[in-house]
């Protein structure tokens, strides 16, 4: 487990106000909860972060935090996002003890080729790819690997088919993580017994030729 060192200091100045302050000198807009401790309200430098956090892989950071001095240890719960360009906006901070189980939400992984997909050109569908496990902070797993290589058309994983080791699974063991679906095939053949479609302006001219008969004969 990989612990991001970051520092951070407590915001005076709350609301919307005090978070377009922060960004506009280089930080992030923070809170601090957990632990039954009133949440707090603080600033981490942006760069900083966007640095420490290349050093990370998965999901679930978790950061030391020096907060003017106290160090904490916390898990980084959420960051809300730009829509558009993608900066960081605002980060939750969860304060935790290393010897104290959380909840926390990893990412799932196919492996393998589906023989459904290799031999019967169906197509493999990620339903669930999250799941709730419970588990300390040092046993987080960066992801979850589950095989789906014996899965024919027809067939899927569950959450129970993951090898549980160093945590509990929370998810429900029934639920699917995914399946193999069969192969999408257009349908061009003419159902039997419709008839086909007339040409633009086919009926137009048969209409057009019964009436030239028509006249040929009242002539004669």
């Amino acid at each position: 487990m990989s612990v991001i060192q970051l520092k951070g200091t407590k915001r005076e100045s709350l609301g919307k106000g005090g978070a377009r302050k922060a960004r506009a000198a280089g930080n992030i807009p923070s809170v601090l909860y957990g632990h039954k401790e009133t949440p707090v309200a603080l600033a981490v430098g942006s760069r900083d972060f966007k640095a420490a956090l290349r050093q990370h892989k998965g999901g679930n950071a978790i950061v030391n935090l020096n907060l003017d001095g106290t160090e904490i240890t916390a898990l980084v719960r959420d960051a809300q996002l730009d829509p558009i360009t993608h900066d960081i906006l605002h980060l939750d901070f969860q304060h935790i003890s290393l010897t104290e189980t959380i909840e926390v939400s990893v990412a799932v992984h196919l492996v393998g080729l589906a023989i459904g997909v290799k031999d019967g050109g169906g197509i493999l569908e990620h339903i669930v790819r999250e799941v709730e496990i419970r588990c300390l902070p040092t046993a987080i797993p960066q992801s979850l690997d589950i095989d789906v290589t014996r899965l024919n058309i027809g067939e899927s994983v569950h959450a129970s088919d993951i090898k549980v080791e160093g945590f509990t699974l929370i998810t429900d063991p029934e639920t699917t993580i995914a399946t193999v679906v069969p192969p999408t095939v257009e349908d061009v053949a003419v159902v039997a017994g419709v008839a086909e479609p007339e040409v633009v302006g086919q009926k137009g001219k048969k209409e057009e030729a019964a009436a030239g008969d028509k006249d040929k004969k009242d002539k004669k």
